[in-house]
């Protein structure tokens, strides 16, 4: 089996060419913007911004699986620019899906707790009503669609508050602004579930080796929720990151945390006050327990203080 790996650069790309689990399970091609693997050695190119890309690639490389790890992110950005985020995490999406169904490929595709409106009190479903309520949330449902359209086999898994060892992500610059300042003031009514990428790599292993297992692959394909359990707020979140690198000795101290609200920390694009999404039905489907949030934490720390092999 081949496996196209898409965005092998971001926090989730380099994750999975980390853990090594992926290769295991096939031929990998990872594939950058322009080639180049920060993990070592040269890969293929796939710009989701430049749309021929992808398809040249696939067209040369013909996958069994594609795993795309790769997306527009910057979310304020996406408010003046929609239209840039719409190609890369909408448009291209389609164009995978319409060149998986037409080789019979698998398309493993991510999402994010923005598809909802953030309004709600209990953790949303994998079917819950979508209502973006910004242009980042907007470009990610368009892919969604697109996919579903498409008439691809695929994975949709929905995730929030991502973050990992490496790349920009709240966990790193949390630890890079307690390092140089003794107060912070860190927003504590958005809540949401932190959830780290090897959660993210280790549920898509599962839910692949079961369709790879299926006779009936067909009823396990569609959208599922793969976060971490249980829920904060950033408060509680930078609480909890600074509880662990203090006692891991990678910070000496901890800052004290302002608790403030999100009128206080304002944005160009709304962020959801509510994003808890149900993960229960993926745990049914393949069997795999998904952790409370500090897990994730504590997984992510310990890694900052141990040499990569």
């Amino acid at each position: 089996m081949k496996i196209l790996l898409l965005g092998a650069n971001g926090q989730l790309g380099r994750t999975f060419l980390r853990e090594d689990g992926l290769s295991s399970r096939g031929t990998v091609v990872a594939a950058s913007r322009d080639g180049v693997l920060t993990e070592g050695g040269d890969g293929g190119i796939a710009d989701l911004g430049a749309p021929q890309t992808v398809l040249d690639l696939l067209e040369r490389e013909r996958p069994d699986v594609i795993i795309n790890a790769a997306a527009y992110t910057a979310v304020d950005r996406a408010e003046q620019d929609e239209a840039a985020a719409t190609i890369v995490n909408g448009d291209t999406v389609g164009h995978l899906g319409t060149w998986a169904a037409a080789h019979r490929s698998l398309v493993v595709h991510y999402s994010t707790d923005y598809v909802f409106a953030g309004d709600a009190s209990t953790p949303y479903a994998d079917q819950s009503t979508t209502s973006p309520a910004g242009a980042y949330g907007r470009s990610k449902l368009a892919g969604e669609l697109a996919l579903r359209a498409s008439g691809a086999a695929h994975f949709i898994f929905r995730t929030a508050w991502v973050y990992s060892p490496v790349g920009n992500n709240f966990l790193r610059t949390m630890l890079r602004l307690g390092a140089e300042r003794d107060e912070l003031r860190v927003v504590a009514d958005q809540r949401g579930t932190p959830t780290d990428t090897t959660l993210i790599v280790d549920g898509t292993l599962a839910a692949l080796d079961r369709w790879m297992a299926s006779d009936s692959r067909h009823e396990l394909e569609g959208t599922y929720h793969l976060t971490a359990s249980g829920e904060t707020t950033w408060h509680g979140f930078a609480t909890a990151i600074f509880a662990g690198a203090v006692k891991r000795g990678i910070l000496a101290r901890a800052p004290a945390l302002e608790a403030i609200s999100t009128a206080e920390f304002p944005t160009p694009a709304r962020r959801p006050a509510y994003s808890v999404l149900d993960n229960r039905r993926f745990i049914e489907v393949f069997g795999l327990d998904l952790p409370h949030w500090q897990a994730g934490v504590d997984r992510t720390l310990d890694a900052l203080i141990t040499p990569p092999d």
